[in-house]
C-alpha cells in the first residue's frame, strides 16, 4: 500500500523505480468511474471491498492494492498501466455473471391496470431484487418494463449471483418471477446519446441470458435457471441439477441449463482496505 503522495509504488506495479502520485491516481480513478456512470458503491460491490476504500483512493489518501488493481482496471475499462499513469490503452470487456429477470403475466396486468398501480407493483419487486443483488455485492444496471439487469464480477462472482437469485426469489415470493444467470465476458460502458446515456452492459453473454430467459419463463417451474458456464464456476457446496441443452442463436452447440439444488443462501459481506 502507498501511504502518501509521490511515494514509490513498487508494491502496486511489481516494478522498481516507478513513482505514482496518489492525487493524480485518485483523479484518474474518479474521472473514469464518473465517465462510465458508476457510483463508488458500484466499484466497491464489484471488487468486494468497502466503499470507504474507494473513497480513499479518489481522495489520494491511499492506492489500490495489487490484489485488486487488475479487477479495478477491468471495471473501469482501462489497463492497470493507465491507472498508474503509464498508458492509455482501454480494456473493453471483463468476465462476469449476468443476472436478468422478468415477471410472467406482467404485460397482461399492465394492460388492465392504472399506470400508477403498474409502476407501484414494478417498483415493489425491483426494490427487493436490487436489495438482493447488493447484499451479495452485485452491481444493478437497469430496469426496463418488468425486466431487471445486474452483473457480478470479481471473486466467486457466479456463486454470489446464484445466492442473490435465490434470495431475490425468496424475497419477492412470487412464482411469476423468472431469473436467468449466464457467465462470460461483458462490456460495461455508457450507451445512448451523449447527453442522455446511462451505464449499461452488452455483449453475447448478455444477449444469451435474455434469449434463454424466455424458455425458462415458459418451461421451468422454479422460475430460475443458470447456464453451464455459471454451473462450471460453482463449487461442490453448490449442487445443481441439469435441465436440458437448448439451442440459442449465436451459441455453437447450444446452451446447457441447470437449476440450483440449494435454496438457503447465506450472505457473507466482506470489507477491504
Amino acid at each position: 500500500m502507498i501511504a502518501a503522495p509521490g511515494i514509490c509504488a513498487d508494491t502496486l506495479s511489481g516494478e522498481k523505480d516507478t513513482n505514482v502520485n496518489l492525487l493524480d491516481l485518485g483523479n484518474r480513478i474518479r474521472k473514469q468511474r464518473e465517465r462510465r456512470g458508476l457510483k463508488q458503491s458500484d466499484i466497491a460491490h464489484a471488487l468486494q471491498i468497502s466503499a470507504q476504500a474507494v473513497s480513499k483512493w479518489e481522495r489520494g489518501e491511499n492506492a489500490p492494492d495489487i490484489a485488486v488493481l487488475l479487477d479495478l482496471a477491468k471495471i473501469l475499462g482501462v489497463t492497470s498501466d493507465w491507472i498508474l499513469g503509464r498508458g492509455d490503452q482501454d480494456r473493453d470487456t471483463f468476465e462476469a455473471t449476468v443476472l436478468c429477470t422478468s415477471m410472467n403475466g406482467f404485460a397482461e396486468f399492465a394492460s388492465r391496470s392504472p399506470p400508477r398501480e403498474v409502476a407501484a407493483r414494478a417498483n415493489g419487486f425491483f426494490h427487493l431484487l436490487t436489495e438482493a443483488v447488493l447484499r451479495f455485492e452485485g452491481v444493478p444496471v437497469k430496469y426496463v418494463g418488468d425486466g431487471f439487469l445486474a452483473f457480478f464480477s470479481g471473486a466467486q462472482h457466479a456463486l454470489r449471483a446464484v445466492q442473490a437469485a435465490l434470495h431475490g426469489k425468496d424475497m419477492v415470493g412470487s412464482r411469476d418471477l423468472v431469473v436467468m444467470l449466464h457467465a462470460g465476458d461483458i462490456y460495461l460502458g455508457a450507451i445512448g446519446h451523449t447527453e442522455y446515456s446511462r451505464p449499461d452492459i452488452t455483449g453475447q453473454t448478455v444477449n444469451t441470458a435474455f434469449l434463454a430467459m424466455g424458455w425458462v419463463a415458459a418451461n421451468v417451474p422454479e422460475g430460475l435457471a443458470l447456464s453451464g458456464e455459471v454451473a462450471a464456476r460453482l463449487g461442490a457446496d453448490s449442487p445443481v441439477r441439469k435441465l436440458k441443452r437448448m439451442s440459442v442463436k449465436g451459441v455453437p452447440g447450444g446452451l446447457d441449463l441447470f437449476v440450483p439444488v440449494s435454496t438457503k443462501p447465506k450472505a457473507e459481506k466482506r470489507g477491504g482496505a
